[in-house]
């Protein structure tokens, strides 16, 4: 039996981040970045990121298989209760659990952060993301229609967003 288990990146883990996200960069559409982190991008991503905007990490067997993190929804002050997630996991490791683990997690963050909303933005139809987010009650509310080009087409992204019990 695996052993999963989710905790605070360190910048040890900034290779295994990079690796997991450069192929949805070349392979999908989770992500509409076009160009592949470098190694020194994703030591500086991984450094900007701490308290509130934490990344998780989730290891199988000791391996890191995933991560999740939290971004500022947008610039502007009357913002600052809202964060964006993102979760990635190894194509080697889905329908393990990993996601649903590290979303679940990063979920626990926001709200003891004080986060009062977030934000999933799921781009190219992915309906296994859609999926995740429903489960832990994420309700939709618009598609962004042909916002971003990748792989020769348009994009739609689907925003989906839920409102966590502040204590």
């Amino acid at each position: 039996m695996s052993l999963l288990r989710t905790r605070l990146a360190q910048p040890g883990d900034s290779e295994a981040i990079r690796r997991i996200y450069n192929v949805e960069v070349l392979a999908s559409t989770a992500t509409f970045d076009l160009v592949e982190r470098t190694a020194e991008e994703q030591v500086s991503w991984l450094a900007a990121r701490s308290g509130a905007f934490s990344v998780l990490v989730a290891e199988l067997d000791g391996a890191v298989v995933g991560f999740a993190s939290l971004s500022p929804y947008k610039e502007r002050a009357a913002y600052r209760t809202t964060v964006e997630n993102s979760v990635y996991v190894d194509a080697e490791c889905r329908s393990r659990g990993v996601a649903d683990a590290l979303l679940g997690e990063l979920l626990g963050v926001a709200r003891s952060s004080g986060f009062h909303s977030v934000i999933a933005r799921v781009g190219g139809g992915n309906e296994a993301s859609i999926a995740l987010h429903a489960k832990h009650g994420f309700k939709m509310v618009g598609t962004e229609r042909e916002i971003g080009r990748k792989f020769g087409r348009w994009q739609d992204v689907t925003v989906m967003q839920t409102i966590l019990d502040t204590p």
